[in-house]
């Protein structure tokens, strides 16, 4: 009889130790995992971005698609202003005009615009929101864009409401994003 009880109780040991494990390693491992997948994301968010300038820089606007964006970004120049002298002193100075195919910055800057659209740990062909507009802001005309996604779109079995008791901040149906549509600045809000 004593012999049942111990193992019992060992048993019960056992399984109280293990809870205990796992209602530890479950916090640990949330933070580590939205950690690695958020920096991803956000990565992905600045490249994003550096072809939204490179693409304005080329067409006076921001891209309001994927496709545009990818389109203009292979096939156009990037225009560069050299100016030989000082253009506020009184002497003359030299402008010349280069033209650099923009394909040649973005593979320099490591950007594959074929896969640009697709938000990493998301399921299969989950791309990222983008908008393009142009707003009136102060009495100017002004362009505008807003590129991004939810956390439940990249966050996988993390994505459920059950973990935001791990992190105050977090909620599955928050979006990450770069830009704003109501007024021009192409800030990240992570």
């Amino acid at each position: 009889m004593r012999l049942i009880i111990s193992i019992v109780l060992a048993a019960i040991v056992a399984f109280l130790a293990y809870m205990l494990y796992a209602n530890i390693k479950e916090p640990i491992t949330f933070h580590a995992e939205k950690q690695a997948r958020e920096q991803v994301v956000f990565n992905k968010l600045d490249q994003i971005r550096e072809a939204q300038t490179i693409f304005k820089d080329i067409t006076g606007q921001f891209a309001h698609s994927f496709d545009t964006l990818a389109s203009v970004l292979k096939t156009d120049s990037i225009e560069f202003v050299n100016v030989i002298g000082d253009p506020d002193s009184e002497e003359e100075f030299i402008t010349t005009y280069t033209y650099t195919p923009a394909i040649d910055s973005i593979m320099a800057m490591g950007i594959n615009l074929d896969s640009l659209r697709y938000v990493p740990f998301s399921e299969v062909g989950k791309t990222f929101s983008i908008q393009a507009d142009t707003i009136t802001y102060q009495q100017t005309l002004v362009h505008v864009c807003e590129v991004g996604t939810r956390y439940k779109e990249f966050m996988g079995e993390y994505a459920s409401e059950k973990f935001a008791r791990y992190d105050n901040l977090y909620k599955p149906g928050g979006q990450v994003k770069f830009g704003n549509m109501e007024k021009p600045t192409l800030n990240g809000n992570w």
